[in-house]
C-alpha cells in the first residue's frame, strides 16, 4: 500500500487507490473542476475514517500532478512538425492550437513538478531507510504543494477552457503574481519570467532585425493583413491600398499599412506608448535594414562623385549644419544605416532585461525608449541627410507654396487667354503644358535639380502632364484631390494642380495625406495669385486705353469732351477695383509673409534641434496645420467668402475688359454691392475675439491693420453702411 500511495502522488492509480473518473475520462472530454478525483477504493474497511481524509487529501496532489503534467506535455508537443504530411488536416489543427508563451509556461510548470517528483523521491527514501509514521512523513514533506499545486491546476483550468494565450498570458500571469502565498508568488512569478523570455526573443528579432517571429499570433505586434483576414476583409480601401503600394518597395508598404498594434494581446502593464515605440522601432530597423535598390545606386553614386570632405560641406548646405559622420564603403549600406555596433547596443539591452529575474516596468520602458532613440535617430540620418529632405521641403515650398513667385506669374501669363475660356475636356492638359514649358524655359535654371519632380495635371480630365525637364519619368508618388471637388469652384480650371514625385525613403515622410495637404494651400494660394494678376491686368489694359484716348485727344480737340466723359464715366469703377486689389494684396502678403514665411522659419529651427525621425514629422505636421489654419482653410465660413472674393474679382476684370466702351452699369453695381458684403463679412469675422484674440492666427492682427488702417473697413462694418447699399462712388453711372 506504501508504494501504490507513492505511486498515486505521480498520477498512477491502482487497486487501492482509483480515479473515479477513469472511466468517463476520454481524450475528447474536457477536465472538471473535479479535485477530489483520487479517491481510496470503497472496498476498504481496515482504515479509519480520518486516516481515510488524510490519505485522499495527500493523493489530490496526484491528481493535480497528473493534470499538470497533462497540460505541460500537450503544450510541449511539437509532432506536427515531425509530420510526414504537414498539410493535412490534423498536422493544421494541432499547428493551429499551439501557442509559444503556452509551451513556455509549461517549461515552468515542469521545472516545479520535477521540484515535486524529487520531494516524493525524498520521501520514499525517507520511509524505506527508517521506521516512522507513514502519513504524517508524506505530508510533512509535502506540506508546500498543498498551497502550489491547486492554484496551478486552476490557472490551467481557465487557460483551456478560455484558449488563453499570448499576451492574455502574460497579463493573467502578471494578475495572479499579486497574491498573499509569498511560496505561489515566487512559482507564479517563475512562469511569467519563462513567458517573458518569449516576448524578450521577439522583441530582440523585431526590435534588433526587423523580423516579426510570431508563427501562432501570439504576439501584440502583428502585419495588416492578417488584422484583415480576421475581419473577413471588411475595410475594402485597405485592401486597396495595400494591393497597390504592393508594387512599390517593400519596406514602403510595411511602413504604411504593413503592422499595426494587435490589442487583445497587449499586456495591461504595458502602455499604449511603450507599444508604439516598440511597433516604430521594429518598422524603422526593416527600413533601415532593407533600403531600396534604387537608393543603393543613387548613394553609391554619391558617395563616388563626392569627397569625403565635400561630403561635409554637402550636409551642411541649406540653413542648417549636420554632424554626421560620411559613409564611405558603398558596397554596404544597409549595415551602414544600422551599423552593427547599435544593433549590438540594442540586443545588449534586451538581453539585460531577459536575464532579470524579474519584470521591472520602469527598465523595460527605458529600454524600449532607449531602443527607439536609436532607431529613430539612425532612420534621421537616411531621410534628413542622405536623402536631402530639406532639399525637398524647400522644393515644395517654391512651386507648391509659391515661393518661386517668378515662374507662376510667368506660368499664368502664358496661359492668361486661354483660362478665359472653358478647358476642354480632351486637350485641357496638353493645352496647359505649353504654357507651363514655356515659364520652365523663362524662369527655370538647369542648376534646378528638383523641378523634374514636379508635374502638372487636371485631374478630372485625364493623366499627369509632366514638366518639360522630366517627360520620360514615370512612377511619381503625388497628391490627390478628393477634397478639391468639394470646394467652391470659380471655373473649370481651379481643378490645376501639381504632384511631386518622391522616391524612397522620403516616401516615409511625404505620405499621400502630407502631399494633398500641400495640394489643398496651392490651389488657393493659385487662385488668389490668378485673382491678383487679373486686377493688375485690368488696370494696365485701361490704363493703355486712357493714354491712347488722351494721346487722341491732343490731336482732335473736337472729341475731347467725349473722352472726358469717358474718364469719368470709369472712374468710379477703377476705385471699385482698388479696393479689390487693395483687399487681395494685403491677404497675399499676409499668406506669403506673415504665415508662410514665419512657419517656414520655425520649421527650420525644429529641423536643425532636432535628430529624431518622429519628433520631425510631428515638426512637419505642425507646420502643415498652421500653414491651414493660418490661411483660414478650416474655416468654412471665412474660406467660403474668400473664394466668393475672388470670384467677385474676376467677374468684375472680365466685365470691364468686355465691356470698355459701354460698361454695364447695373451688372458693375451688383458686383460691388455683393464684394462690399463680403469684404465686410471677412474683416468682421476675422476681428472677432474668436480668431484674433486667440493664438491660432498670431499675425492675424498685423492683417487686420493693414486692412483697416484709415478705418474703413471697422466704420463699413460697424454700421455707417450698416445696409448695404451701392457705394457712393457709383452714382456716377446713375447720372449717366
Amino acid at each position: 500500500m506504501l508504494h501504490e500511495l507513492l505511486l498515486s502522488l505521480l498520477g498512477y492509480t491502482g487497486d487501492l487507490i482509483i480515479d473515479e473518473r477513469e472511466h468517463q475520462n476520454s481524450l475528447g472530454i474536457p477536465i472538471s473542476d473535479d479535485h477530489r478525483s483520487f479517491k481510496l477504493a470503497p472496498d476498504i474497511s481496515f482504515i479509519q475514517p480520518s486516516d481515510r481524509d488524510l490519505i485522499e487529501r495527500i493523493i489530490s496532489l496526484g491528481f493535480y500532478y497528473r493534470e499538470l503534467d497533462r497540460f505541460a506535455t500537450k503544450s510541449r508537443n511539437l509532432s506536427w512538425i515531425r509530420s510526414a504530411n504537414p498539410n493535412n488536416e490534423l498536422s493544421k489543427n494541432l499547428q493551429e492550437k499551439q501557442s509559444v508563451y503556452r509551451r513556455a509556461i509549461a517549461n515552468g510548470i515542469v521545472e516545479i513538478l520535477s521540484v515535486y517528483r524529487s520531494a516524493v523521491l525524498h520521501i520514499e527514501q525517507k520511509l524505506l531507510s527508517e521506521s516512522i509514521p507513514i502519513l504524517a512523513t508524506i505530508t510533512q514533506g509535502l506540506n508546500k504543494f498543498f498551497v502550489l499545486l491547486p492554484p496551478l491546476y486552476e490557472l490551467v483550468l481557465e487557460i483551456e477552457r478560455d484558449d488563453i494565450r499570448g499576451g492574455q498570458l502574460l497579463n493573467l500571469l502578471h494578475k495572479r503574481c499579486h497574491c498573499g502565498v509569498p511560496e505561489l508568488q515566487s512559482c507564479i512569478q517563475r512562469l511569467l519570467w519563462h513567458g517573458h523570455q518569449v516576448m524578450y526573443n521577439q522583441l530582440a528579432s523585431w526590435m534588433v532585425y526587423g523580423i516579426l517571429q510570431d508563427q501562432h499570433g501570439d504576439f501584440f505586434i502583428r502585419r495588416q493583413e492578417d488584422k484583415d483576414v480576421e475581419h473577413g476583409s471588411s475595410n475594402p480601401d485597405m485592401s486597396e491600398k495595400l494591393a497597390r503600394l504592393s508594387t512599390d518597395d517593400a519596406s514602403l508598404t510595411d511602413w504604411h499599412l504593413g503592422f499595426h498594434i494587435f490589442l487583445d494581446m497587449l499586456p495591461d502593464y504595458i502602455h499604449m506608448r511603450v507599444a508604439e515605440s516598440i511597433l516604430f522601432a521594429g518598422k524603422a530597423i526593416r527600413v533601415l535594414r532593407n533600403p531600396s535598390p534604387a537608393f543603393q545606386f543613387k548613394d553609391t553614386v554619391y558617395n563616388q562623385q563626392i569627397p569625403k570632405g565635400a561630403q561635409k560641406n554637402q550636409l551642411s548646405t541649406g540653413h542648417f549644419p549636420f554632424h554626421k559622420e560620411s559613409f564611405e564603403d558603398t558596397n554596404l549600406i544597409g549595415e551602414e544605416l544600422l551599423p552593427q555596433s547599435e544593433a549590438d547596443k540594442i540586443e545588449n539591452m534586451l538581453r539585460d532585461l531577459k536575464e532579470s529575474s524579474e519584470f521591472h516596468k520602469r527598465s523595460f520602458e527605458c529600454a524600449v525608449d532607449s531602443i527607439r532613440a536609436i532607431a529613430a535617430s539612425h532612420l534621421w540620418q537616411l531621410v534628413v541627410v542622405r536623402a536631402d529632405l530639406n532639399g525637398h521641403l524647400k522644393a515644395l515650398k517654391d512651386y507648391f507654396l509659391l515661393a518661386k513667385g517668378d515662374f507662376f506669374q510667368c506660368f499664368l501669363e502664358e496661359s492668361r487667354q486661354m483660362m478665359r475660356l472653358p478647358p476642354r475636356q480632351s486637350t485641357a492638359e496638353a493645352d496647359l503644358m505649353v504654357p507651363f514649358q514655356l515659364a520652365a524655359i523663362k524662369t527655370i535654371g538647369e542648376e534646378e535639380k528638383y523641378f523634374s519632380r514636379v508635374s502638372l495635371r487636371m485631374p478630372s480630365f485625364g493623366s499627369a502632364v509632366k514638366s518639360s525637364l522630366d517627360l520620360a519619368k514615370t512612377g511619381s508618388t503625388g497628391a490627390s484631390l478628393s477634397n478639391a471637388a468639394s470646394e467652391i469652384s470659380l471655373d473649370g480650371w481651379d481643378g490645376i494642380a501639381l504632384e511631386y514625385s518622391v522616391d524612397w525613403p522620403l516616401q516615409l515622410f511625404f505620405t499621400q495625406d502630407v502631399l494633398s495637404q500641400y495640394l489643398r494651400v496651392f490651389q488657393y494660394l493659385l487662385r488668389l495669385k490668378r485673382t491678383q494678376m487679373e486686377l493688375e491686368k485690368s488696370w494696365a489694359s485701361v490704363m493703355h486705353q486712357d493714354h491712347t484716348d488722351f494721346a487722341k485727344r491732343r490731336n482732335d480737340r473736337l472729341n475731347c469732351s467725349v473722352s472726358q466723359q469717358r474718364r469719368q464715366r470709369f472712374r468710379p469703377m477703377w476705385r471699385v477695383r482698388e479696393h479689390m486689389a487693395f483687399l487681395i494684396r494685403n491677404l497675399q502678403f499676409y499668406i506669403q509673409v506673415d504665415v508662410i514665411e514665419s512657419q517656414w522659419n520655425v520649421l527650420q529651427a525644429h529641423i536643425r534641434d532636432s535628430h529624431d525621425f518622429t519628433e520631425l514629422v510631428g515638426f512637419h505636421q505642425e507646420y502643415l496645420s498652421a500653414l491651414i489654419s493660418q490661411s483660414f482653410l478650416d474655416i468654412g465660413s471665412v474660406s467660403r467668402i474668400l473664394d466668393s472674393i475672388m470670384k467677385l474679382c474676376l467677374q468684375f476684370c472680365w466685365s470691364i475688359e468686355n465691356q470698355e466702351n459701354n460698361p454695364n452699369t447695373s451688372e458693375l453695381e451688383h458686383v460691388t454691392e455683393e464684394f462690399n458684403k463680403k469684404s465686410n463679412s471677412l474683416y468682421t469675422i476675422l476681428r472677432s475675439s474668436r480668431l484674433a484674440g486667440s493664438q491660432r492666427a498670431p499675425f492675424l492682427r498685423r492683417f487686420l491693420l493693414r486692412l483697416n488702417f484709415n478705418l474703413f473697413f471697422e466704420t463699413t462694418a460697424q454700421g455707417v453702411l450698416n445696409i448695404v447699399r451701392p457705394s457712393p462712388t457709383l452714382a456716377v453711372f446713375s447720372q449717366q
